[in-house]
């Protein structure tokens, strides 16, 4: 007998202080097929609930006590925990403006019907994916920069020290990468120590 696994559903943690909409929209939301994992009634609480269940996605209203929807978005956003769909009942331009400043992804305006949920919610997931995708990238590309400098470094040091031509540098960095199973970032690391440890044994009286 064959058995199908269903994919995982997208986790989301509702927030809003007025009890009545969290039900409405958990009602809502379960009825799409998503999975209401946690309720919050404040801002720091939709934080530190997001901290813990690490949702797909958080729905919260902008206007909430402690923390408002926006602080708390913003938050959320800078540490890459969720994405953030703001719900709200005011449509005024300084908001919308605050609130894409603040990294929300989605934005919906009370009352809002069902059927505008699913698009509002997956696009919000995409644009963070795309996001946290073009972070990633930037960081890998500034890393192979900073390796690629090193290299360099380090291969004038092995010309300068050993007399080799660049070729025969850049050879026996890559031949003690394979050979000790390091990066050629670690190699280039140990051989600029090694030249600097040695210049300053050099210079001491």
């Amino acid at each position: 007998m064959s058995t199908t696994t269903s994919a995982p559903r997208t986790r989301i943690i509702v927030a809003d202080d007025e009890s009545l909409i969290r039900m409405d929209l958990r009602e809502m939301l379960t009825h799409l097929g998503y999975d209401v994992v946690g309720e919050a009634s404040d801002g720091r609480e939709a934080i530190e609930l997001a901290e813990r269940l690490r949702p797909d996605l958080v729905m919260m209203d902008i206007r909430m006590p402690e923390v408002d929807g926006i602080t708390a978005a913003h938050e959320l956003a800078m540490r890459r925990i969720a994405p953030v769909v703001i719900l709200t009942a005011f449509s005024e331009q300084s908001l919308i403006g605050r609130a894409k400043e603040a990294g929300v992804c989605g934005y919906l305006v009370k009352p809002f019907r069902e059927t505008e949920l699913m698009p509002v919610i997956e696009l919000a997931m995409s644009r963070f994916r795309d996001m946290c995708d073009l972070e990633r990238e930037v960081t890998d590309l500034r890393e192979a920069l900073e390796t690629r400098k090193l290299v360099e470094r380090a291969k004038g040091v092995l010309m300068e020290v050993h007399g080799l031509r660049e070729a025969e540098a850049f050879n026996r960095m890559r031949k003690t990468s394979m050979d000790n199973r390091k990066s050629m970032r670690e190699v280039a690391e140990a051989i600029l120590l090694t030249y600097e440890v040695q210049l300053g044994a050099s210079s001491r009286p």
